[in-house]
């Protein structure tokens, strides 16, 4: 059995943040009723790049769930809504703040009609303040929350991250929220709603950047890849161009010194606070000593003095990592006219419930049909005439 496994949630989100916490939750045992506009369904099936009649974006976000096509904006799409959220423990939804209060289907309509209802609004800048109507994505909250100032080289401009952190991170949240509404209703029996707002996601990580504002007035500068209160911490380039980077504290800077045949120099660097006082001639000191040394050798000597380094690895190699490997995060499922296709599985290993196991992802309304009649008990001509009026 697996943790979620006796929760139903109703999933009226699109594009990355939610339908990313929804898939954590249906991996891990949620039965997750995605619901789509008909005809098109969730923009990201058509982003790049494109695999048959959807897309490797939306199969990262939204495997092991359901698929039902419904119009909102028709009455009868919008009592659909309300007939599956009686059903469900979990509504989530990602429109504009009062979208769904002008179709009737808000927290307070639809509590009113199931009182243990668990609602998870989320929006760019939440339900309320100054910016509640401004429009945003990923970057933009990545830029206002701060992380963007924090992000790129010594002297250079701002850089966002790889990947779209903003969105991915506010899944996490919204996955978090949801079961701590979930844990709640345990003990109330009543439902809740929760107003999230991706800025405010984004400001609650700036955390350690935040505290060293708090105590020092300090607005940390950008480093590249060395940390502000940590000296060694960074990345090096090798005698062979790839890199590597090193993480040290008090007790491993003696090994790593002495690997890099720097110890009578770096005794007189014994702790950290010296070192980050002398971060310039300290780091370098380790640029000039460890450009001497290929990666592979490098990696070895300081993994047998157990200082922690690691290969900066591109996507191919971390992905081919035989560790990641025997970790069994790399998996596949199998999708009509595409076959087998990789993916990752979720980093839980569990003792005392089923491990997740990767799911496909749902073909555009493959199972409103299923849906309806089994949740609703919609007889096959209903649910032809709400085809016919393209309701669903």
């Amino acid at each position: 059995m697996k943790p979620l496994q006796h929760f139903t949630i109703l999933d009226l989100s699109r594009v990355l943040a939610c339908p990313f916490a929804s898939m954590i939750l249906a991996e891990l045992g949620a039965t997750v009723i995605k619901v789509e506009q008909p005809g098109a369904g969730d923009e990201t099936r058509g982003f790049e790049p494109q695999l048959a009649r959807d897309s490797a974006y939306y199969f990262a976000c939204n495997r092991s769930k359901s698929s039902i096509t419904v119009n909102l904006r028709s009455a009868e799409g919008q009592d659909i809504i309300r007939g599956l959220a009686q059903k469900a423990d979990v509504m989530v939804e990602n429109f504009p703040a009062g979208t769904l209060a002008r179709y009737g289907l808000d927290f307070t309509m639809l509590s009113a009609l199931n009182p243990k209802l668990v609602y998870l609004s989320c929006t760019g800048f939440g339900q309320t303040g100054p910016y509640a109507h401004k429009k945003g994505y990923d970057t933009v909250f990545q830029a206002m929350g701060g992380l963007m100032s924090l992000t790129g080289e010594k002297g250079g401009g701002p850089v966002k991250p790889g990947l779209p952190i903003a969105d991915l991170t506010s899944g996490l949240w919204v996955a978090i929220g949801i079961l701590a509404m979930l844990a709640g209703r345990e003990k109330t029996g009543r439902g809740a709603h929760l107003d999230f707002s991706m800025l405010d996601g984004q400001v609650s990580l700036l955390t350690l950047a935040a505290a060293r504002w708090f105590a020092l007035g300090e607005v940390p500068p950008r480093l590249g890849t060395e940390h502000p209160g940590r000296v060694p911490s960074a990345t090096f380039r090798c005698k062979d161009g790839k890199f590597a980077h090193i993480t040290a504290s008090d007790q491993h800077w003696e090994p790593l010194c002495r690997v890099l045949n720097l110890g009578d120099w770096g005794s007189g660097f014994s702790s950290n606070q010296l070192r980050v006082e002398k971060r310039i001639d300290v780091m370098q000191k380790l640029t000039e000593a460890i450009s001497k040394i290929d990666r592979a050798n490098l990696l070895k000597m300081l993994d047998e003095v157990e200082v922690p380094i690691g290969p900066v690895n591109d996507v191919a190699e971390i992905l081919a990592d035989p560790h990641v490997r025997a970790r069994g995060l790399v998996g596949s499922f199998d999708y009509p006219e595409v076959g087998e296709f990789k993916a990752l599985g979720l980093p839980y290993k569990f003792l005392g419930w089923d491990n997740p196991e990767i799911g496909a992802p749902p073909a555009l309304g493959a199972d409103t049909e299923r849906v309806l009649g089994e949740m609703l008990g919609y007889s096959a001509e209903r649910i032809q005439k709400l085809k016919s009026t393209k309701a669903i």
